[in-house]
């Protein structure tokens, strides 16, 4: 398994809006997330910067980057950009966090 993080910025006055569209995700995006091989995915705002602090599971490096060719990712993508930076191709603009700790339990 592999751990993911990544951060991600929100527009202003979108901290609802985000939060709505996640709660709850498409169906057809988390069965997709799911048979892709994601055990884990969280995402955090913080509220003073509205960046979003992404965290995800996955079994593979190379079935988390099949999720961003599928169609259904596609579409979420554009429905989610007015709401954050995105890249041109309509994916959020996120910027990958190199992990410096992990614990993976504590007795």
């Amino acid at each position: 398994m592999l751990r993911k993080a990544f951060v991600m910025q929100l527009l202003p006055n979108q901290e609802a809006e985000y939060e709505k569209r996640h709660n709850p995700i498409w169906p057809e995006l988390e069965s997709l997330l799911k048979e892709q091989g994601v055990v884990d995915y969280s995402i955090f705002l913080h509220t003073e910067t509205l960046q979003l602090f992404a965290y995800a599971v996955v079994e593979s490096d190379e079935r988390w980057e099949r999720i961003a060719d599928s169609p259904i990712c596609k579409k979420w993508w554009e429905h989610m950009s007015p709401l954050m930076d995105t890249n041109p191709d309509g994916s959020p603009m996120a910027v990958e966090l190199k992990e410096v700790f992990h614990i993976d339990a504590l007795s």
